[in-house]
């Protein structure tokens, strides 16, 4: 009997203590975002707090639980690929004619503000005319095209310029560094957009409508490189240049150790007076003495970039990559000539190139010499911090090529080796030019540049006469699809356009969560003083189940990942009903059987059995009209139904198993009545 009373409490508390384990991040991001929203105005306040308090901070952040746009304020926006533009400009100039152009415009009248396939339908009315695609189209390398393969080469460019128009901009919006956007496809030539804090709504409008800019520049990796780091150390420093448009000019040394502090037996003062000058590294470590705290705040100090960065240095392709540390070293301990690899960790990425944006830093790089960073991040390298790493490149400043001549790219396999490849062919022009930029650099590097961000920098292995190129160190198949999305972004000419937008901004939101509580309580009000008046303490006992039943909703919502809408609100406010329906049947039944003379345990038992089936049937029915919802419908749409889904699944939990535990922890305590509200109570022998 006690192991039962024990297991009945352990159904009622642990559903509790569970939400409150997943809902705990979620008050304890709103506490630590208010310390920091107060600290916002004092740089290094912020900067103390963020070292304290930082990790726990994203920590309860990514654990939090997520508010839609309509109550956090954002921006909503659904862009549309013009992929029917990209269909009349695959088509031979010199053979577009009237007819051409009037299925184009028809096409165009029947797809616009519709989900209709821009491209089958386009084929549909082609046919229709009567014209062959031959007239019209050709398929490069096939010697005998053939409608079949024209209309396969359309399908493929189409499906393309979707999935490079979602690449770019996926690119774009992380620049903004935007914490859970949503980027996805929908339907053939949409992509929907949701970005949480947008405060500049005609900045990111215009960078969502902005071509795409493909560009190819050699990789200029080797003391010049290094040199730039070591300026940019003094620039952040606040050193002063002689010549700030140089980086071989002297720099003006400063004072490197204050002998004042330098008496002090305090470690705090020697790792303040530890001052190195990074173009005339001494040899001698200043740091030998510091515990690893302050050693790590006086590198920090007087490496302010460079000691983000982790490098890898080999002197030939034949060679294994060795770990080198810019820390107390000179440009000139760094070898001419070899291959260098610098990577930053994925957390300073951001403050990397913010830095690199500076103007007065940019006066520092050799005005013929830019660095960008990686487009993807990569997997963790011994020394470096958590998560994954960016590699950094230097590259020339102008492009020797854009990706405005190449024709196709296509992934592949390599015959020989059966590793994935990426196969890329050029125009007339582009192969000309690209002939002479490979001759002149076999043995380099050619970086593939799109908004300025790397995706790949292959070594030339030879001149390329004829513009037909095979991109080879793809790691998998995905990398390969990417990289052949990435390179026709300078060849599909396929616009893309807003075709919605919504903003809101965070009054709106802020206002939108205040009716959302203000018009739940109510209702929470009204249901429970219903229940109380009428079912008396059973009412009660069903009004801890709904308050139960709500906790658990929202707790689910943060263990799934889910995001809280306003429609999501309204899906939890009919879930309480829904789950005081079920006590309702469960209560009319037992006193159905009070009234009939059964014990008060016997008549719990058969009014729970009796209930049951109009429970699940209710329940059930109300479950498949929410996945009929999920399916047909769209954003907020689907949101209230998989909160419909939720809260029933709750429902069923609380309503019948909560509840009933806790009529039988009652029972248990000998007792041999229960008020349901019912006039005439029934006293039986227990």
């Amino acid at each position: 009997m006690k192991q039962n009373v024990i297991w009945r409490w352990f159904i009622v508390a642990s559903p509790i203590l569970a939400a409150a384990y997943l809902l705990w991040p979620t008050y304890r991001y709103y506490e630590l975002d208010k310390e920091r929203t107060a600290l916002a105005g004092d740089s290094v306040a912020l900067e103390q707090w963020d070292e304290s308090h930082g990790e726990d901070f994203q920590k309860a952040r990514k654990g939090r639980l997520k508010l839609g746009l309509d109550l956090r304020g954002g921006m909503y926006v659904t862009l549309e690929v013009d992929v029917l533009k990209l269909v009349e400009e695959s088509a031979d100039p010199t053979s577009v004619d009237d007819d051409f152009t009037k299925i184009i415009e028809k096409t165009r009248s029947q797809t616009d503000n519709s989900d209709l396939d821009v491209l089958d339908t386009f084929l549909e009315n082609f046919m229709g005319s009567g014209k062959s695609l031959l007239q019209y189209f050709t398929v490069s390398n096939a010697l005998d095209p053939t409608e079949e393969a024209i209309e396969e080469k359309l399908r493929k460019d189409a499906d393309a310029a979707v999935d490079q128009a979602l690449q770019v901009i996926k690119q774009r919006i992380n620049q903004f560094e935007l914490s859970e956007t949503e980027i996805q496809k929908v339907g053939t030539r949409r992509i929907q957009i949701e970005l949480p804090d947008v405060k500049d709504e005609k900045e990111i409008r215009s960078l969502l409508q902005t071509t795409a800019r493909l560009e190819f520049k050699r990789v200029l990796m080797g003391r010049e490189m290094i040199k730039a780091f070591f300026a940019i150390d003094d620039v952040l420093k606040g050193k002063i240049l002689e010549d700030s448009t140089s980086v071989d000019s002297t720099i003006v040394e400063s004072t490197s150790v204050d002998s004042t502090k330098a008496k002090s037996d305090s470690a705090v003062a020697k790792a303040d007076s530890a001052a190195v000058d990074t173009t005339q590294r001494d040899t001698s470590n200043p740091y030998a003495k510091l515990s690893d705290d302050d050693k790590l705040k006086a590198i920090k100090r007087d490496y302010p970039f460079t000691y983000m960065l982790g490098g890898y240095f080999a002197q030939n392709d034949k060679a294994s990559m060795q770990p080198f540390d810019f820390i107390l070293k000179k440009a000139t301990d760094f070898p001419e000539q070899g291959i260098y690899r610098i990577v930053v960790g994925e957390k300073q990425l951001s403050q990397v190139l913010k830095i690199l944006a500076r103007p007065d830093v940019r006066k520092v790089i050799p005005i013929d010499l830019d660095i960008v960073a990686g487009a993807t991040a990569e997997g963790r390298q011994p020394g470096m911090t958590e998560g994954g790493f960016y590699d950094l490149y230097a590259v020339a400043r102008e492009a020797d090529l854009t990706g405005d001549v190449i024709t196709e790219a296509f992934p592949t396999y390599d015959p020989s080796s059966n590793a994935p490849v990426v196969s890329m062919e050029m125009d007339a022009d582009g192969a000309e030019r690209w002939a002479q930029i490979t001759g002149a650099n076999v043995g380099k590097r050619i970086a593939i540049i799109l908004d300025g961000r790397v995706y790949s920098a292959p070594n030339v292995i030879n001149k390329i006469p004829n513009g037909s190129s095979q991109i080879t160190g793809s790691g998998n198949v995905e990398d390969a699809n990417l990289l052949a999305v990435v390179l026709k972004a300078g060849a599909l000419k396929a616009p893309v356009k807003i075709v919605e937008e919504r903003v809101v901004g965070p009054s709106l939101g802020e206002d939108s969560i205040n009716r959302g509580i203000t018009s739940s309580i109510y209702s929470f009000a009204l249901v429970i003083l219903f229940m109380m008046v009428y079912y008396m303490l059973g009412g009660a006992l069903a009004d801890v189940a709904l308050l139960m039943n709500v906790l658990l909703v929202v707790a689910a919502l943060v263990g799934l990942q889910g995001t809280l809408t306003l429609p999501g609100i309204a899906g939890i406010i009919l879930s309480t009903a829904m789950a005081v329906d079920a006590n309702i049947l469960i209560f009319e039944r037992i006193r159905e059987e009070l009234a009939a003379g059964r014990t008060l345990r016997s008549s719990i038992e058969q009014g729970y059995a009796k209930a049951m089936s109009a429970i699940i049937d209710s329940n059930v029915t109300h479950m498949l009209a929410s996945v009929v919802l999920i399916y047909l419908g769209t954003g907020p749409v689907k949101g209230f139904a998989w909160t419909l889904i939720i809260g029933a699944l709750m429902t069923l939990f609380t309503a019948v198993i909560v509840t009933r535990a806790m009529f039988e922890l009652y029972v248990s305590t000998g007792a041999t009545t229960f008020n349901l509200g019912q006039k005439k109570t029934a006293t039986t022998a227990a």
